[in-house]
């Protein structure tokens, strides 16, 4: 495979935190903010941040995109098989990097899981438990 097609898997897990990132900004903490007490701060940052507005109202396709990215990012740290290279130095760098890929994609994965619940799930069970 040519070196310029090619997708590093460091690309992507960072590229899966970026936008699992998106879902927590968008949909996360104005639910969680107003569910607080704070409304208005969250009509400051709509009102400072417009494009809020727009992630808020395409939440299932920001999710779509970023569980997807999961997936990839997913599939290249776990489901690839992957090996180091035998120079010491190469391969240490190397393990390094699949540690510093895992760490990245555990917090990806806990921001995009604590959106969806904020998002998706948190008022049908409050409703449900009429809290």
């Amino acid at each position: 495979m040519k070196e310029s097609l090619k997708i590093s898997s460091n690309k992507v897990t960072c590229f899966t935190l970026f936008s699992s990132t998106g879902t927590l900004i968008c949909c996360a903490l104005p639910i969680i903010f107003v569910t607080i007490g704070l409304g208005s701060s969250i009509a400051a940052l709509t009102n400072a941040f417009p494009f809020l507005i727009f992630l808020s109202i395409h939440k299932t396709w920001v999710f779509l995109f970023s569980g997807i990215m999961m997936f990839i990012s997913a599939w290249f740290i776990y489901g690839s098989k992957q090996s180091c290279p035998a120079d010491q130095q190469l391969g240490n760098l190397c393990n390094q990097t699949k540690i510093w890929n895992k760490r990245i994609f555990s917090l990806s994965l806990s921001i995009w899981v604590i959106g969806f619940f904020a998002s998706y799930l948190l008022l049908p069970l409050r409703i449900f438990l009429d809290i």
